[in-house]
């Protein structure tokens, strides 16, 4: 097997977080990153052609992006504006699909990303609530955690940036299109299709074994009786990424 077709971790985290966008159809896919950007923009190559994808900054884009790359590589044309404002009329009516990280999340998928410590004296401050809050409400959320640690899955997060199943149930219809599709990580895939919506173990990488990913988390993890490996990519896959979306191997770097 050649350097260019030798299937490596990343490659799954980009298919599993692919894999998150199935189904959509014609909505605005905002995955932040280049795990999650190279996993949209494989989606929208092969199963899921309706997505409405921008380079990441105001435009959005026709044709295959490479990562890093300016609107015009690998042929791309622009078909269209999309500065911040026009992100949040999408954002209101549950037409959008979120791709974010999380500096921790718990059981419920409550996510923070804002500080570690108490919020009145933090020991650490990170981003901030940023648009999770609203994201998490009003339409669906995916999650892209390349360290998964017991540091990051905790019991409790330290302060609620992004809304979890528990608080979404108590909001009422205010939060009628909050889901939370996937998390992945690089050791596997979790969900929250239990009974309760609590975290459950959805699939492992290869590699990966079951024990593994349930000492990286910080609480009682949902794991079914048998836990499949996470799907290779297809021939098809591999040669859009390392042809087309990031030949130069960026993914890799994250993982």
């Amino acid at each position: 097997m050649s350097p260019d077709t030798e299937i490596v971790r990343a490659d799954h985290c980009v298919v599993a977080l692919a894999e998150a966008f199935r189904g959509d159809g014609e909505i605005f896919a905002s995955p932040m990153g280049n795990v999650p950007m190279a996993a949209g923009r494989l989606a929208r190559a092969t199963f899921e052609p309706g997505l409405l994808l921008t380079d990441g900054i105001a435009t959005a884009v026709q044709g295959v992006l490479p990562l890093g790359a300016g609107v015009g590589a690998n042929g791309t044309v622009p078909e269209g504006w999309m500065p911040f404002r026009k992100v949040f009329d999408t954002l209101w009516w549950g037409r959008r699909h979120v791709i974010m990280g999380a500096s921790q999340i718990d059981r419920f998928g409550n996510q923070n990303l804002s500080c570690i410590g108490p919020w009145e004296k933090p020991k650490a401050m990170l981003l901030g609530m940023r648009g999770a809050p609203g994201n998490t409400v009003n339409h669906t959320t995916s999650y892209w955690i390349p360290n998964h640690s017991p540091r990051v899955f905790v019991r409790e997060v330290d302060v609620v940036s992004g809304v979890g199943y528990d608080r979404a149930a108590a909001l009422g219809e205010v939060a009628r299109f909050h889901e939370i599709r996937r998390v992945v990580t690089n050791l596997g895939v979790l969900d929250f299709e239990t009974a309760d919506h609590t975290m459950r173990l959805r699939s492992v990488h290869p590699g990966v074994t079951v024990g593994e990913v349930v000492d990286a988390t910080g609480f009682d993890l949902a794991v079914p009786e048998s836990v499949p490996v996470t799907r290779d990519p297809t021939a098809e896959e591999i040669g859009l990424l390392r042809t087309q979306i990031d030949p130069d191997g960026l993914c890799g770097r994250e993982v």
